[in-house]
């Protein structure tokens, strides 16, 4: 099917200067990518770790790399050195490897903490209590080489959509009584939710980070 420009360009106008858009990359090849890279974008997403490190290298240095995935303590300190967010930290456990193998760079990895929103039980995340558990061990503990930046979060995948504004408005919701648990830094800005079939529900509740895949590369085999 190949990439799909106009849509690009289409969801760039609405979405303006207030919400970064990220182009999910995963299974697609170099050649796509490399082909939105020249229409203009920069920021993409990979959910898988070897896939992202096979293809960093042969694109150019200013992409911002997002990963995306569920990660596993054993790979963080294989993607340190191309990522530049990590999205889907869903533990405490995790974001303490993230730590510790950042202090050997000596350079703070940002992150967002991914949230349960969702109705299936197989997608993963933080409840309410782990989160605020969570960030008040960032701070107690003085974790100095990770930087939470926000929260993201999956809806279900469901074409009702007043779910979808529930989920999402939950989120939201979340992520503002939450804004005064962040450790200090004033990194606590970003919440990343909304996916291609849902994308204008989410902004219209306040995401500030899109995740968009098949509008611009096409539908993708499943892997």
């Amino acid at each position: 099917m190949g990439i799909q420009i106009d849509n690009y360009r289409r969801i760039l106008k609405e979405l303006g200067s207030s919400v970064t858009l990220v182009a999910v990359s995963k299974t697609k090849p170099v050649s796509d990518i490399r082909a939105l890279y020249d229409a203009g974008q920069r920021d993409f997403g990979e959910n898988y770790v070897q896939e992202l490190l096979e293809k960093a290298p042969q694109l150019p240095a200013d992409i911002r790399w997002h990963f995306i995935g569920h990660l596993q303590t054993n790979k963080v300190k294989l993607i340190l050195p191309v990522v530049q967010l990590i999205h889907g930290v869903d533990s405490l456990k995790l974001l303490k490897e993230i730590n510790k193998q950042a202090a050997k760079t000596g350079k703070p990895v940002d992150c967002l903490l991914q949230v349960h929103i969702a109705q299936e039980e197989t997608k993963f995340g933080l409840d309410e209590t782990e989160l605020r558990e969570v960030l008040k061990t960032v701070r107690t503990e003085g974790m100095d080489h990770v930087r939470i930046c926000g929260l993201m979060g999956m809806a279900s995948f469901s074409t009702d959509t007043s779910l979808l504004v529930k989920e999402f408005r939950q989120l939201r919701q979340l992520f503002d009584s939450c804004k005064e648990l962040a450790p200090a830094g004033n990194h606590f800005q970003q919440l990343s939710m909304g996916m291609s079939s849902d994308y204008r529900l989410a902004i219209e509740e306040g995401s500030t980070m899109l995740r968009i895949g098949s509008l611009l590369f096409g539908e993708r085999e499943q892997k």
